[in-house]
Parts: C-alpha cells; structure tokens; sequence
C-alpha cells in the first residue's frame, strides 16, 4: 500500500496554511503603526465597504462564528473604533457602525494592500497570478463555507 498522499509535500493544505501565516506575517508591521490586529483590520475592511452591519453579518463575511467575533468587536468598541447597539427590532440582533476614529483609519491603511504586493513582488506572481490566485481561493472558500 502507498502512502504517497500523505507526505506533507502532496497536501494541499500545508501550503495554504504556510501562506496564511507568511502573508498575515508581512501585515503585521503595517498594523502595529495602526494599532490594529489582522482580525481588526478583516472587521475594518468589511465596515470600511459596507457601515452598519450586524454581527451576524460581519462573522458571515469573515467566514467567522459570531462567538469567535463578539469579544473581538468588544475590543474594537473600547478602542473607540466602532460602536455596538442592539437592533431595535430584535434586540437579539446587534448592529455594528464605525465611529469617527474607525473611519478616519480607512485613510491611514489605504496604502496596505500595495505594501503588500510589493513584499511579495512581481517576480514571485504577476499581477494576472495574483487575480487568479484569488479567484481559485474565492471558490475554495466558497466550496468549503457552503459543506458543513
């Protein structure tokens, strides 16, 4: 019997973890100036294209349960970056809106995305790589959010 498909260099998965690692790895310099976490800045980004969001909403773009993401927006909320109130329609249902402060690092981070880019740099992965990377990753996450 081979076991061939279990070596670490035949897994899909180690590679994409060591990715993920590497790249939130490169963002967190550019955070710290910010005084953000990764999660942070994934909660900012989903607020910064959409304000005024629930958590549910918010854990269901982030591919996040909202027990994972509720102690993290308590934390955003302290650091003033945004603010929480119970839906007055169903106060089971929270509704997530940045504060000034929230919105004013939109302007601070808008050159992250290209810091990031350049760190891995067009040699490693053009620019087309890197759209089709992303859309293959779109429809793993797709694939895979939707098998429970």
């Amino acid at each position: 019997m081979s076991f061939e498909k279990l070596k670490l260099k035949n897994q899909l998965c180690f590679p994409l973890y060591a990715a993920s690692r590497l790249v939130i790895r490169q963002y967190q310099p550019l955070l710290e100036k910010l005084e953000l976490t990764y999660p942070q800045y994934l909660v900012l980004l989903v607020l910064w294209e959409t304000d005024g969001l629930t958590v549910n909403q918010i854990a269901s773009t982030l591919v996040l349960n909202t027990n994972t993401i509720t102690p993290l927006l308590k934390r955003m909320e302290k650091q003033q970056l945004l603010e929480r109130k119970r839906m007055e329609d169903d106060e089971r249902k929270v509704l997530i809106k940045l504060t000034d402060a929230g919105k004013k690092l939109k302007l601070k981070a808008q050159k992250i995305p290209e810091s990031l880019v350049d760190n891995i740099g067009e040699d490693t992965l053009t620019t087309d790589e890197y759209y089709k990377l992303k859309e293959i990753l779109g429809k793993i996450i797709i694939r895979l959010n939707g098998i429970e």
